[in-house]
């Protein structure tokens, strides 16, 4: 039977406590005096279950993609645990952009792992003449070593997808024209804040659906290119009469798509050699538009003519049209990924026929006049009014919009004009639309 007085006495233990103390003590001096410190952190990751990789903000001199990607990332993956982030904004943008500060463990879930990310940093010394020193900031990340193929086959791909669809959603599109005396690439960059978006787009329901799945599939079908052995680029040819919306539409597919946009003006190019040099200063997932084809000034030469013209001394001085084709579809388009050229014309029927085949221009889009369902479209946009609130005043202007030809821009002209009543502006735009219809019966 247990009894409390069989326990040895209380100054017994604590003399117990302290010899164990003391023994631990003296064994830790020993086996740091004998055996290096070194050695004993390598013995205990040599048992450890955990597998670490580093990922450097520098490849060398080449920055790191997965570096950015990871930073990106996981300033989207920060919990009430974290203590410090960092935050900035620059001068175009229009959200702050929140990364992880040093020492902060971030804990992400992918299929089941734990994976936990800690960024790093050392100073490293530069030049020891001069004590400059910079700072090396790398990423590691902690996990279980058994899900070593799930983490470096499909988590990081998922970390670098993922971070390019942050940035793609915060990216401010940029318009770039051409500009000699900006570099070697002759591109000038201004940010694009043009408004325009499918949803406002005053043109066919079908034709906006259908262009926007092309769009949806083409950039997504990297490997598809790929596999087939053509350049990733796609060819768009938007035409019809002016004031229908083909400039507008250009910059609702590059608000759509977050690519930016190069407007090439080919009368400010001096001939076919900076034609190339024009193409490949453009960089990947971006729109090369080339605006009025028919009407650039350039006096694009036939195929036919084209002979005569390379024999003489000025083959260089201007472009021709075997120059233009090859920057469509030649061996220097495919000096990038993910590119969209755009032609636009009022006047199909004046460019040749090699222009417009498949590989060129894949998709041709006829921008038409007013349709009653692009009018229903600038009425919500420009008024905020919809079919079932003015069903009588739609219906008569549905009526007159198929015996008139007027375009989009012109329907927006008159919406925004006078007055902010609805009644009167939309009664002003049906006597508009009758004087009209009697313009054309005369």
């Amino acid at each position: 039977m247990f009894s409390y007085d069989s326990l040895p006495p209380p100054k017994s233990f604590l003399t117990a406590a302290a010899s164990f103390t003391a023994s631990a003590l003296l064994f830790r001096t020993i086996a740091s005096d004998l055996i290096p410190t070194e050695y004993i952190k390598s013995l205990f990751k040599r048992f450890s279950t955990q597998l670490t990789v580093v990922i450097e903000e520098f490849d060398g001199l080449t920055p790191n993609q997965l570096f950015e990607a990871a930073n990106t990332y996981l300033g989207t993956k920060l919990s009430p645990s974290t203590h410090r982030i960092k935050a900035n904004k620059a001068e175009k943008d229009d959200e702050l952009t929140v990364t992880v500060d040093r020492n902060q463990p971030i804990i992400d879930v992918f299929q089941n792992v734990k994976c936990t990310w800690v960024l790093h940093t050392e100073v490293i010394e530069v030049d020891h003449n001069s004590n400059s020193r910079s700072e090396l900031k790398f990423f590691e990340l902690n996990f279980h070593k058994k899900h070593k193929e799930t983490v470096l086959k499909n988590y990081l791909p998922y970390v670098l997808k993922k971070a390019m669809e942050i940035k793609d959603a915060k990216k401010a599109v940029k318009l770039h024209t051409v500009d000699y005396y900006s570099g070697t690439d002759y591109w000038s960059p201004v940010v694009l804040n043009h408004p325009a978006t499918f949803e406002s787009m005053a043109m066919d329901l079908d034709k906006k659906v259908e262009l926007m799945e092309d769009l949806d599939m083409f950039v997504r079908r990297k490997e598809y290119y790929r596999r087939v052995g053509r350049a990733w680029k796609r060819g768009y040819l938007f035409y019809g009469p002016p004031g229908t919306g083909k400039s507008s539409l250009i910059a609702a597919m590059a608000n759509y798509l977050k690519f930016d946009v190069y407007d090439l003006d080919l009368k400010e190019v001096r001939g076919n050699s900076d034609l190339r040099k024009m193409l490949v200063g453009t960089k990947n997932r971006s729109i090369i538009v080339i605006e009025d084809i028919d009407a650039c000034g350039v006096g694009l030469p036939s195929r036919e003519t084209e002979n005569d013209v390379s024999n003489s001394n000025e083959e260089d001085d201007k472009i021709s049209l075997s120059g233009l084709l090859n920057f469509v579809d030649g061996l220097w388009s495919s000096c990038g990924d993910e590119r969209i050229i755009v032609f636009t014309t009022n006047h199909k029927e004046r460019l040749d026929a090699a222009l417009l085949r498949p590989g060129r221009m894949d998709v041709q889009v006829e921008m038409s006049y007013c349709s009653y369902g692009g009018f229903k479209v600038l009425a919500s946009t420009y008024l905020q009014v919809k079919e079932d609130e003015k069903m009588e005043v739609f219906g008569e202007i549905e009526g007159l919009l198929k015996k008139v030809e007027v375009t989009p821009a012109e329907i927006a002209g008159e919406l925004m004009k006078k007055s902010d009543d609805v009644e009167i502006v939309l009664g002003n735009l049906i006597r508009w639309l009758q004087l009209k219809e009697a313009e054309h019966k005369d």
